[in-house]
């Protein structure tokens, strides 16, 4: 039986996270030993979630001079016998990996999952990641955007990226399934009201201020549509300010975090998605899985889900005018909606699903490790 240790520094509970609690879940106990090493923070937000059988474990190790962290992390991965180090965006990555290759762990992993649209200066040559790069035996690319950007962005070698799709349970998700009753009620929505749902935290990085921006253009032509923001985050008291000044408040609503995620879905009747950038997202699946068509922003993974006029809608990201035109032809055409939507959740079915993630994810185990230890 194999060990593997999954490595998360994050702070907040998003697609990462999701990611890790499919592999989780899914993973041949006959064949693999879990552990999960995150923050604090993390731990809180993932422990009922995380299967039983897999050991959780708090550490924080954000900082080089976090040195007591470092000495546990190597303990731990010596004491387990760690096979597997599965490290998950690069910042976990640049901690975890040189520390695994010194207690000799056979196969050292990378998921990026994000193309790092933070980086400025120095950081932005990427020197520091081909170095750590040295201690990853491969880099596992969620998305071709996502492999492309780690060769020539990167500028690491080809050899070491293998395409895995990022996957969901969509399961969750039927066409059919109706909203709570009550619910449309409870946020003071007409029976007949047109409902965009934008699920994400509330972070610049996903675009809300520009949908906010669109609708009122939106509103000329359909003056009843409403808006339902399903998360939260550091920028929610800007949005809903942007929201009072905009004279919108009474066609947004801010509902906070929610994981009922199938039933705000089941409310609306176009999901939008304005993110500056993404890794491969969740909701487009999600959106498309419940039947429900996606106006998104054509950044990185997303057009290998939204495919603009046969499974949704894409748009330049941070695009105003281009935002509005797309939501107004989605409110405009309901018989094109369901197309659209129809065909997007035979998409994400065929190449999208938890099972497959697993599956292949389970399959490059076993043969890296194959590869590095000439076991059988």
């Amino acid at each position: 039986m194999i060990s593997v240790l999954h490595f998360l520094n994050t702070l907040a509970r998003g697609g990462t996270e999701e990611h890790v609690l499919m592999l989780l879940r899914g993973l041949d106990r006959r064949q693999f030993r879990l552990h999960l090493v995150c923050t604090p923070e993390v731990v809180e937000k993932l422990r009922a979630d995380v299967p039983a059988d897999v050991e959780l474990l708090p550490l924080r190790l954000r900082k080089p001079t976090q040195a007591a962290s470092a000495v546990r992390l190597m303990h731990l991965m010596r004491s387990r016998r760690v096979g597997i180090l599965h490290c998950h965006q690069f910042y976990s990555s640049i901690f975890a990996a040189p520390l695994g290759r010194l207690c000799r762990v056979p196969v050292i992993l990378e998921t990026p999952h994000v193309r790092e649209q933070w980086r400025r200066g120095w950081k932005a040559n990427y020197a520091i990641d081909r170095v750590v790069g040295r201690c990853v035996d491969y880099y596992l690319a969620n998305c071709q955007a996502n492999a492309r950007y780690l060769m020539e962005e990167k500028g690491l070698p080809a050899a070491k990226v293998e395409l895995i799709y990022h996957g969901d349970d969509l399961k969750r998700f039927h066409p059919d399934h109706r909203p709570p009753a009550g619910l449309r009620e409870s946020l003071g929505f007409g029976h007949d009201d047109p409902v965009l749902i934008v699920l994400g935290r509330l972070e610049p990085q996903k675009g809300h201020h520009v949908l906010l921006d669109a609708l009122p253009m939106v509103r000329r032509e359909f003056p009843a549509v409403r808006l339902v923001c399903v998360g939260d985050g550091s920028s929610r008291g800007a949005l809903e300010d942007q929201a009072v000044r905009l004279g919108l408040q009474d066609a947004v609503r801010f509902v906070g975090h929610r994981s009922n995620v199938a039933d705000w879905l089941a409310l609306g009747d176009v999901t939008v998605l304005p993110s500056f950038f993404e890794g491969l997202p969740l909701v487009p699946m999600e959106s498309l899985a419940a039947g429900r068509p996606v106006v998104a922003s054509a950044v990185d993974g997303t057009p290998e889900i939204v495919i603009s006029g046969k499974t949704g809608l894409t748009v330049p990201a941070g695009d105003v005018g281009a935002l509005r035109g797309a939501v107004c032809e989605m409110l405009r055409d309901p018989a094109r909606r369901r197309d659209l939507a129809r065909a997007g959740r035979e998409w994400v079915l065929e190449h999208f699903t938890a099972e497959r993630l697993v599956e292949r994810t389970q399959a490059f185990y076993l043969s890296s490790w194959k590869e590095k230890t000439g076991a059988r």
